[in-house]
C-alpha cells in the first residue's frame, strides 16, 4: 500500500512508534489511523517486521489479575495464542473471559499446577513458549482463620512444579507473579519503601507461602539457570475482582444497605495499582525481564484503608455513618510501599498514576454497577468468602 499524503504518512509513523513502545494496542492504533482491516494489516503487519509468535500458558487465568492479563495480551498481540490453565477454585470465574471464549487464539484447560503430569502434557500439546503464573491462594483472612495447607500447596509447591516443567520443556521465559507482602511491613511514620533488595520477612501465612515460591525461583535460577523472573506488586483494583477484596467487598455491602467493616483504626496503608497497569508491566517483563531478577511493581499511590473507604462512599453518595470499626486482624501489616525504579528503567509507566487514582476507582465502581449480572453471580459466593472473617467483624 503506497500513500503520498505527507500528513497521513506522518500519522502512520507516529502510530507505528506508539505500537513499538507498547503505548497503544493494535485496536487503538487502527482507530488512530482510520484504516480498514485490510489496509491496516498491510501497513502494520506485512509492511513491517512481524513479531515472533508466542504461545503463552497463563496459570490461574480465570482469576482477577490473570483474566485481565489475558484480555490485555490478546488485544495487544493479534498473532499470540493463550492457554488458560486454571483449577477453578472458589475465586476463579470463567465469566471474566466470556467475551473471548470463542476466540481461536484462546483455550481453557482445567488443571492444577501441582499436577505435574497434566501440566507437562498441556505445555507439550500446546507448544508453549512462555509461562506466567497467577495461580495462588491469596486471601489473607483465609490463611489466618482457615488453615494454611492450600496456601503452601499452591503458592510454594505449585511454583516448584512449574519450575520443573519449565526446565523439562525448554520454556523461553517464566514469570512468577508474587506480592509485596513477602517483604513484611513498614512503619507509618517512615518514608522507606520496599526495594528488590529488601529482605524477605513475611508476617502472615499467605505471604510466607508466596515467599516460599519466590525463593524456589531464585534457587532454580542459581542451580539450573531456569529463565525465571519474579514480580512483587502492590494492591490491585479494577474489573473482575472477587468480592473478598476490599473495594468490591465494600461496594457490594453498600449496595445491600449494609455497613462496611474497617479493621482497627483504618490507618493501614497500601500502594494501590490499577490492574491494567499491572498487566502492562507483566507484558514488559515477559518479553524484556532479565532471568534471575526480581522486579517491584507499584505506582507511588499510598492510601490508607480509611481513605479508600471514604472515597468509595463519596463516589456512591453515601454517608460516613456507613463505616463500622471492628477488631483488628492478627498480624495486620501497617504499611506497604513500593519503589518501582527498576521496572521503570525498562520503559514502563502506569496509565493510572497516583493523580488518576480517583478516576480509576470511579471507573472501577462504575464497571461493577454496569455489570450487575456478573456482580450478582460472584456475590452469591459471599458465604464461602466470609466464613473465615465473621468472628473478626465484631468489636
Amino acid at each position: 500500500m503506497e500513500v503520498s499524503n505527507p500528513d497521513f504518512n506522518q500519522k502512520i509513523n507516529i502510530t507505528r512508534k506508539l505500537l513499538t513502545k507498547g503505548h497503544v494496542s493494535f485496536k487503538e492504533a487502527k482507530i488512530l489511523t482510520g484504516l480498514d482491516d485490510n489496509n491496516f494489516s498491510l501497513l502494520f503487519n506485512k509492511g513491517s517486521k512481524q513479531r515472533e509468535k508466542k504461545n503463552i500458558l497463563v496459570c490461574g487465568g480465570a482469576g482477577f489479575i490473570g483474566s485481565n492479563f489475558i484480555h490485555y495480551i490478546l488485544e495487544k498481540y493479534p498473532d499470540y495464542t493463550v492457554v488458560n490453565y486454571d483449577k477453578l477454585t472458589y475465586a476463579s470465574n470463567l465469566q471474566n473471559l466470556s467475551a473471548i471464549e470463542n476466540d481461536p487464539r484462546y483455550a481453557f484447560i482445567q488443571g492444577d499446577i501441582t499436577d505435574m503430569e497434566k501440566l507437562d502434557q498441556t505445555i507439550k500439546e500446546s507448544g508453549i513458549t512462555y509461562i506466567i503464573n497467577f495461580a495462588a491462594e491469596t486471601h489473607v483472612d483465609r490463611s489466618i482463620h482457615g488453615g494454611c495447607k492450600d496456601f503452601v500447596l499452591s503458592n510454594t509447591l505449585g511454583v516448584q512444579m512449574i519450575l520443573d516443567a519449565v526446565n523439562a520443556n525448554n520454556i523461553e521465559k517464566f514469570v512468577n507473579v508474587s506480592t509485596d507482602e513477602v517483604y513484611g511491613a513498614l512503619d507509618l511514620e517512615e518514608e522507606k519503601e520496599f526495594t528488590e533488595d529488601t529482605p524477605v520477612m513475611p508476617n502472615m501465612p499467605y505471604a510466607a507461602a508466596k515467599a516460599g515460591g519466590d525463593l524456589m525461583c531464585n534457587a532454580y535460577y542459581k542451580t539450573h539457570n531456569t529463565p525465571v523472573v519474579v514480580t512483587h506488586c502492590s494492591n490491585n483494583y479494577g474489573p473482575y475482582q472477587f468480592p473478598e477484596k476490599l473495594i468490591p467487598f465494600f461496594l457490594f455491602k453498600l449496595l445491600k444497605g449494609e455497613k462496611v467493616p474497617i479493621y482497627g483504626d483504618g490507618r493501614n496503608v497500601r500502594d494501590w495499582i490499577h490492574v491494567h497497569d499491572h498487566a502492562k508491566a507483566l507484558d514488559l517483563l515477559l518479553h524484556k525481564g532479565e532471568p534471575g531478577e526480581v522486579y517491584n511493581i507499584g505506582v507511588d499511590n499510598e492510601r490508607s484503608n480509611l481513605e479508600i473507604t471514604k472515597t468509595i462512599l463519596k463516589v456512591l453518595g453515601k454517608s460516613e455513618d456507613m463505616i463500622e470499626y471492628v477488631k483488628d486482624r492478627p498480624g495486620h501489616d501497617r504499611r506497604y510501599a513500593i519503589d518501582a525504579t527498576k521496572i521503570k528503567s525498562l520503559g514502563w509507566e502506569p496509565d493510572y498514576s497516583a493523580k488518576k487514582f480517583e478516576q480509576g476507582l470511579a471507573e472501577t465502581l462504575r464497571w461493577y454497577l454496569e455489570n450487575k449480572e456478573w456482580a450478582q453471580s460472584v456475590w452469591e459466593k459471599k458465604d464461602e468468602m466470609n466464613k473465615f472473617q465473621e468472628s473478626y467483624f465484631k468489636k
